[in-house]
């Protein structure tokens, strides 16, 4: 195997565009040889997190008194705000880093032989278009701010009585508050049992409920108090070494009141990504048991090996997934005659993640 130490000669490099793939060949010019790098497979991380905000009712010390022990049990005693991790998810991607070494295949003149590669220079194809579909990596979800409460509809203005707003002392202002929640449940039940003075039907009658239930959501979280949510999340990526699986190695942490912070941010809680090796890759062996000798210009493909990765927080391992990995593989190679034989002309399809052989075969 050589490292090419020129520049790539792109001669005869076309885009195919619908793919996103440039197409290198073969040719005179470049001493019928191609260069590329293989791919390193990363780990995608997506957090999910989500924040939850409590407020207490301006009449909560009243809520007992006006609308009962049962309602008084559900309001908001302390005001809080809590993030807490709700979800993660775990892919493998690629990456082909700057300064990433380079393999040099070696054709003979003859028969015209075609390498795709990908946008990052990582192999595809040899002499086939049935290029592979692209990886269909996970959306990240943007983030949501605060949820709106009953407080916040326009049908809370309407609610508050002119008694409420002028009333001498926070425990009449209560007492007029929860007046007015008996006054629009009466409305409410006149109208569905056909009671009411002047009876609208239709989409009339249905905005007017609707209305009336607005209200009282808004009177009532006045005693009991509102409860808001707003979600976050962040993508990281991780390379895995050849050498050694991550335990215990913190990705990022979650701050309980200002929500995700950097991995060393040491306000936040811990959130773990931890791994297992499952495999290494191993060069082939021939008939003898003896491993195989990379052949001469051969054209250079990855053996990966398998891990599995696991992310967790708080005792909990939020998501966990098993995949193959290049670094924990080996580099090998496919005799660059295979592509040039006049009669049978070979072809080769990678994993465009891990830069293994998924297929090879004649024309």
């Amino acid at each position: 195997m050589k490292k090419l130490i020129l520049a790539l000669l792109f001669s005869g490099a076309i885009a195919a565009s619908a793919q996103n793939v440039t197409k290198l060949s073969a040719t005179k010019a470049n001493d019928y040889g191609i260069a590329y790098s293989l791919p390193r497979t990363t780990v995608n991380i997506i957090l999910h997190a989500r924040k939850t905000v409590c407020t207490p009712g301006e009449f909560y010390n009243y809520a007992e008194r006006y609308l009962g022990p049962e309602v008084a049990r559900k309001a908001i005693a302390k005001a809080s705000t809590r993030w807490e991790l709700t979800g993660a998810e775990i892919y493998a991607g690629a990456e082909v880093p700057s300064g990433a070494e380079q393999y040099l295949m070696q054709f003979k003149g003859g028969q015209p032989v075609f390498v795709a590669l990908s946008p990052m220079g990582n192999p595809l194809t040899v002499n086939s278009d049935e290029i592979p579909a692209e990886p269909k990596f996970p959306a990240m979800a943007e983030a949501q701010p605060l949820s709106a409460t009953p407080l916040d509809d326009p049908a809370a203005r309407y609610a508050m009585t002119e008694e409420m707003l002028q009333g001498s002392s926070l425990s009449k202002r209560a007492q007029f508050a929860a007046n007015q929640i008996l006054q629009l449940r009466q409305s409410r039940q006149d109208y569905l049992t056909g009671e009411a003075d002047q009876m609208p039907d239709g989409q009339a009658l249905t905005l007017i409920l609707q209305n009336l239930q607005a209200q009282e959501e808004a009177l009532t979280a006045m005693f009991i108090g509102t409860t808001q949510t707003a979600t976050d999340c962040i993508r990281l990526t991780y390379v895995p070494a050849a050498d050694a699986p991550a335990n215990d190695y913190v990705i990022a942490r979650l701050n309980s009141l200002t929500g995700f912070v950097d991995a060393d941010d040491l306000s936040g809680a811990p959130i773990y990504l931890n791994s297992s090796v499952l495999s290494r890759g191993k060069l082939p062996l021939n008939e003898k048991g003896v491993e195989k000798v990379f052949p001469k210009g051969g054209v250079p493909y990855c053996i990966p090996g398998s891990a599995s990765f696991a992310v967790d927080f708080d005792g909990r391992t939020m998501r966990s997934a098993t995949f193959d990995v290049a670094q924990l593989g080996v580099v090998f190679g496919l005799d660059p005659a295979f592509f040039t034989n006049k009669k049978a002309p070979g072809y080769a399809i990678f994993d465009p993640l891990t830069g293994a052989l998924r297929e090879a075969g004649t024309k």
